[in-house]
């Protein structure tokens, strides 16, 4: 059943073409869109946000490292390596399962829909899109995404809820954030000063 969706999923390549250029960029560059969304939120400096971006970076550390585990234990070759397939990007013939992109995209979206529900709402499309084009360009079936999202949203629940409901994980996170804000602030007055801006 994976192998026979993997197909119908492929060949559209091959019948709507004029979808490949966005496909092999969802594929291969729009992971870079959610490294840069993450930036743009911490600098945004609101102290929701800030937390936002830590969970996201927790979350991303476990589902990424539980990943790395799964395909150790149980390794499964690329598509393209088993079968002829519409391979559109090049890649490695490393593990297949999971995805690392859709755990990744999955882990971050999922973590933002946590304290901002419209925008984390548009991660998650975006985050399945990337899903999709993975199978769509030939490097993964249906359940290696599949695998990689459930294990991204877990982890951000997991994560989150760590934080909610455990008083000396919230404590450290507060603490670190109120350290972090203390330098920023001292190298933000520094750069605004007069001997600041003349050197």
């Amino acid at each position: 059943m994976d192998y026979t969706l993997f197909q119908m999923i492929n060949r559209l390549a091959g019948i709507y073409t004029f979808l490949n250029p966005l496909m092999k960029f969802l594929a291969e560059d729009a992971q870079y869109l959610f490294y840069g969304g993450v930036i743009i939120y911490w600098f945004t400096r609101t102290n929701r946000n800030r937390r936002m971006v830590i969970e996201a970076f927790a979350s991303a550390c476990l589902a990424l490292g539980f990943g790395g585990i799964l395909a150790l234990l149980f390794y499964r070759d690329r598509p393209f390596v088993a079968h002829h397939v519409i391979q559109l990007i090049n890649h490695p013939a490393n593990a297949s399962f999971p995805s690392d992109h859709a755990t990744g995209a999955f882990v971050i979206a999922a973590a933002i829909w946590m304290f901002r529900k419209k925008d984390g709402l548009v991660w998650l499309i975006l985050a399945a899109s990337i899903s999709i084009s993975r199978i769509w360009t030939g490097v993964h079936y249906p359940s290696d995404v599949v695998t990689g999202a459930i294990i991204g949203m877990v982890s951000a629940i997991f994560v989150h809820r760590l934080f909610t409901r455990w008083y000396f994980a919230d404590k450290c996170m507060s603490y670190g954030l109120e350290m972090y804000e203390k330098i920023e602030q001292k190298i933000w007055a520094k750069m605004q000063s007069p001997q600041g801006k003349t050197r």
